[in-house]
């Protein structure tokens, strides 16, 4: 939703995404421009949450970092089957991007 300048809202809950085999969330940090994948099964909320209830609990490690205090300006992007790597790199293609 981050690609048409919505909310992430309505969104699956984790039991759902799971259930689907989506099992990484990826997250987008606005000040830096690194994408990051995470677990939903690691995540200790109970499964009928929603998971754009999520992105007001993520952090950037990095831009934490640098400021000393937790940044939180990260965005959701996309669940995803597998994590992040070298052969299944981050989403890059937005709606209306040339």
């Amino acid at each position: 939703m981050l690609a048409f300048k919505g909310p992430a809202q309505p969104s699956p809950t984790l039991g759902d995404a799971l259930n689907a085999g989506l099992g990484y969330l990826e997250v987008k940090c606005l000040g830096c421009d690194t994408h990051q994948t995470f677990a939903l099964d690691i995540v200790r909320r109970p499964k009928t949450t929603p998971v754009h209830e999520l992105e007001r609990h993520m952090r950037c490690k990095d831009c934490s970092a640098v400021r000393v205090y937790p940044y939180k300006r990260s965005r959701l992007v996309a669940l995803r089957r597998i994590k992040i790597s070298a052969s299944d790199p981050p989403s890059t293609r937005w709606p209306g991007e040339r």
